[in-house]
């Protein structure tokens, strides 16, 4: 077994080193956002969440003193396409530290990524740390007091035998509901014999994906990929120093001892068979054991030491400003623990879903397919805060589409090119119900669900995001391998699918303006998408694209109809499509898809009176979940309404889980990434706003509000400022360039 333990003085040096080594300050402004709490949690509605990007934990001490954790993975597909958990793990110390009802606290401390317990008070007192490296995939548990204790390290799993999801679950696997088969889940499989380790796996022995291109009239596409659910194995292993054996799902102490660490080595991989995934277990552990255990926790406080130093946004002044700075501060928390894994941030709970009886932990509303319109809205702020890295996941799953999404435009519609769907599992697909369950007397490219049949409005948005981020980091790479075939493919299906008019222009028809207008001509938020997109793809300049790619572009952007616009009592107001047949089938406002996400009209912008006029008289309004109210206020310039907004959003919470940010679940579920992810835009966008080469500082923001904020904008750019009493303490621009101060 791999020795890992810090022995106590080790541990006070360590600390010592690392403090030495950075400034003392008298107080780190981050502190004041650790969430502590002085009791402990009756189940997993009151767990605080933990991880590393790829695995996360939620973390809750329960009354008869056992600290237990959900262990969570972005990439633990089920042969049904759900994100499942891996399991649970129950900590118990002997004697109880709490059996006198002493003191307890819990702290996420946010600076160091970790999580401490203090367990009752004196010699038999427990102090625990749980932390999960930020660079290896294990997490760690480390236990210590005065005096000798025991422990016991017992893995939990709910899935022990096959069974059918019920009525109220068959949500959590959504595509398949209403099918011919029924959705079965498969059951774990705990390992035995292995010496003082529990092991267990979820393996797919089945898959969905075959069977999900056929239904769709994509056997074709078969054999050109690759069954990304078949075969894919996700579990882990538990071990710990003095921990041994003492059945396949419990660990317990040789002897007691005075401090203890308990490992935990999640893996999730494709493995031809059972084995070959428990030699990459095994290999995992030895590599990630042989890394000394001082390096790997001055490495990991490191990472988090810089992503805190990277960006921050502090409000204060007001009643409602610890609100929104908590709000904002730990939302960033929740992304940075869930997003840098090898899939993108489930909207719909992230990795962080816990028990909501009667429903387990594998549960979420809307179940494993990605949905555009709300995957983008956690990752629109990461712009300005400059987390790049944890962009790259949802870039990477769209971008590794495109060849299925070739090859169903192909199959569909007989061209070249391809879209993006709104709502798609990981690899590409529509989900079967959503495509249609009965096909008699439906072409192969007709959808019955008309919430999404022809909405196609993902494909702009990404190339609108992908062209932002160029502009900020000015990754080359990025730009050669991601950015222009993406645009390639995406803008090759607009060029060929729709007929053209007379002059030229592309009719959009038949289209749908996002979920709400279900049969438009030439809706708005494609038309401006495309707008946006190909003017910011001519500002390129020409040793990038080619003089090729500008020729197309110049002549694609010339076929693009002009945006909807009408007139209200003599006013100019802009309107969802050039056409509408038929009522509202949501409650989204498409009009303003020209403000956001396609900037055509804001603050420094022409016809800025357009942009307020058509927000003032849009038809849904709101500012939770994945409405985006305050953000397009913010973008034009609606200071009070903006603040307003984002106020109330940050003092929303659900009132079922003790983390102030598990919001939800709103549309969606627990906790609801959209409501953050806005919540974070719309802050950011009141503070900073850049286009065209300019920067515009506090375009949006209230002069009562005070607020010491570092943030990023094109150009690798980052504006860091101290604004108190109606002005300026300090304003600083790396590299310098001139910035414009909008009057508060």
């Amino acid at each position: 077994m791999l020795k890992r333990t810090i022995p106590h003085t080790s541990v006070l040096v360590l600390l010592a080193v690392l403090l030495m080594s950075r400034p003392v300050l008298a107080e780190d402004p981050l502190t004041r956002q650790n969430v502590v709490w002085d009791a402990p949690s009756k189940d997993s509605s009151g767990s605080m969440p933990i991880g590393n990007g790829d695995v996360g934990l939620n973390v809750w001490a329960e009354p008869n003193g056992d600290v237990v954790f959900l262990i969570a993975k972005t990439d633990a597909w089920s042969e049904n396409a759900r994100l499942l958990k891996l399991g649970r793990v129950r900590v118990r110390c002997s004697p109880n530290p709490l059996a006198a009802a002493g003191p307890f606290r819990q702290e996420l401390r946010l600076r160091q990524g970790e999580i401490a317990m203090q367990l009752g008070e004196g010699p038999k007192a427990i102090a625990a740390t749980l932390w999960v490296d930020a660079n290896r995939p294990v997490v760690h548990l480390d236990a210590e007091s005065p005096s000798a204790f025991e422990m016991e390290a017992k893995l939990e799993v709910w899935r022990t035998a096959p069974r059918e999801l019920g009525k109220q679950e068959v949500d959590s696997a959504y595509g398949l509901h209403g099918g011919p088969n029924p959705i079965v889940v498969s059951a774990d499989t705990v390992v035995d014999g292995r010496k003082d380790q529990v092991v267990w796996y979820h393996r797919n022995a089945r898959s969905i994906w075959a069977a999900n291109l056929k239904h769709q009239g994509l056997e074709s596409f078969q054999a050109k990929g690759v069954d990304p659910l078949l075969g894919r194995t996700f579990g882990g292993c538990l071990l710990g120093e003095g921990l041994v054996s003492e059945n396949a799902t419990t660990l317990r102490s040789a002897g007691p001892r005075k401090r203890f660490s308990l490992h935990v080595y999640p893996l999730t991989a494709m493995a031809a068979e059972p084995n070959e995934w428990l030699a990459r277990l095994e290999q995992n552990i030895q590599n990630t054991g042989a890394v000394a255990a001082e390096k790997a926790i001055a490495e990991h406080r490191a990472w988090w030491d810089d992503f805190w130093n990277r960006s921050w946004i502090r409000v204060s002044g007001t009643p409602e400003a610890e609100a929104i700075t908590r709000g904002y501060t730990l939302q960033r928390w929740i992304t940075a623990c869930g997003g840098r894994g090898a899939y993108p941030i489930k909207f719909n709970g992230s990795i962080f879903t816990v028990d909501s009886p009667p429903l387990d932990p594998d549960y979420r509303r809307w179940g494993g397919p990605y949905w555009w319109q709300n995957t983008r809205l956690p990752y629109w702020p990461l712009l300005a805060s400059g987390d790049f890295d944890l962009m790259k996941p949802m870039f990477r799953m769209y971008r590794e589409s495109l060849p299925l999404a070739a090859e169903r435009t192909r199959v569909w519609f007989g061209h070249g090119g391809a879209f993006l769907p709104e709502t798609m599992y990981f690899w590409g697909m529509y989900v079967n119900e959503n495509y249609g369950w009965q096909r008699d007397g439906l072409a192969v490219s007709e959808l019955t669900n008309h919430y999404i049949r022809r909405e196609y409005t993902a494909s702009p948005e990404l190339m609108a995001m992908m062209l932002d981020y160029f502009a900020f980091t000015e990754d080359e790479s990025f730009l050669r391998e991601t950015l222009l075939p993406t645009c390639d493919a995406l803008l090759e299906f607009w060029d060929k699918h729709y007929q053209r008019d007379a002059e030229g222009r592309l009719v959009m028809y038949p289209g749908q303006a996002l979920e709400t207008y279900q049969d438009a001509a030439n809706p708005t938020p494609d038309v401006a998408g495309l707008r946006w997109v190909l003017g910011r793809l001519l500002e390129l300049p020409e040793r990038h694209a080619g003089a090729e790619r500008r020729e197309f572009w110049t002549r694609l952007l010339a076929a693009i109809p002009p945006l909807p616009t009408g007139d209200e009592n003599g006013e100019k107001i802009i309107l969802p499509a050039g056409k509408i047949f038929g009522g509202p089938g949501n409650s989204e406002n498409p009009e303003l898809y020209a403000v956001f996400p396609f900037r055509l009209y804001g603050v420094g912008k022409p016809d800025l009176d357009v942009g307020r006029r058509t927000y003032a008289k849009r038809k849904f309004r709101g500012a939770s979940g994945w409405r985006q109210d305050d953000t397009q206020a913010a973008l034009l310039g609606l200071t009070d309404e903006a603040a307003g907004l984002v106020a109330s959003r940050a003092a929303s919470r659900d009132e079922g889980s003790r983390f102030p940010a598990f919001w939800g679940p709103n549309f969606d579920w627990i906790p609801d990434q959209d409501h953050g992810g806005n919540l974070m835009m719309a802050l950011e966008t009141m503070l900073l706003q850049a286009d065209a080469g300019k920067i515009l500082v506090l375009p949006a923001w209230p002069k009562s509000w005070d607020v010491a904020f570092k943030l990023h904008a094109p150009g690798r750019t980052t504006v860091e400022g101290v604004y108190r009493s109606g002005k300026f303490e300090s304003l600083k621009v790396t590299p310098e360039r001139p910035v414009e101060v909008c009057p508060p």
